[in-house]
Formats: C-alpha cells, structure tokens, sequence
C-alpha cells in the first residue's frame, strides 16, 4: 500500500521563510527546563525581540522559541501564525520591497 505524503502548508512555509531573517541563539539548557533556559538567557543577554531561541535538551532534542514583544513563544505556532506578530509584518515587508528593489 503506498503511503501518501503529508501537505506542505503554505501559510507555515511562509511563516518559516519569515523566520530565517530573524536573529538567531543557539543554547544549552543545562539542568534548566527548555523555557526557563531561554527566558534567563533573554534577561542576561538584554536580546530585543524579534528573535528565535534554539535550546537544546538533549543530544536529540532542540526546542524552538521566538522571542516577540508580547514575550516567548513556540516557533512552529509563530510559523502558522506570523501574521498576528507586527514584528514579523515588518520583515515581510522589508522582504517584498527586496525582491522589488532587485526586480528592477
């Protein structure tokens, strides 16, 4: 029987795309949870949002997190989502007048 491959959402590929042009952090979490990891990193390191956390737990695991204005959330729900971030709307923005601009 032949398996059917899942579709790729178009909303979350654009979300993704969006999220390659912000900073990027890669840290341990040591004997900290994952979020407490991140959001002590935050404080010490005085990073202005937008941004995106990788944490990693283990040697497998690596959780994602975006920081934003209204605080930290988990990257895959920023991916689906990214038009409610205001932070992300600018990017896109910043993005289309590129591709405009080399266009030309």
């Amino acid at each position: 029987m032949a398996r059917r491959r899942k579709r790729k959402s178009r909303r979350r590929l654009e979300g993704r795309r969006i999220l390659e042009c912000v900073p990027q952090y890669s840290i341990e979490s040591g004997t900290d949870k994952p979020v407490t990891a991140a959001r002590n990193f935050i404080h010490s390191e005085n990073i202005a949002p937008p941004a995106l956390l990788l944490v990693k737990r283990n040697e497998h695991t690596t959780d994602r997190y975006f920081w934003a204005e209204k605080g930290l959330f988990g990257a895959q729900y920023v991916e689906e989502n990214h038009f409610l971030f205001p932070s992300l709307r600018a990017l896109l923005n910043e993005d289309e007048d590129e591709v405009v601009s080399l266009s030309k």
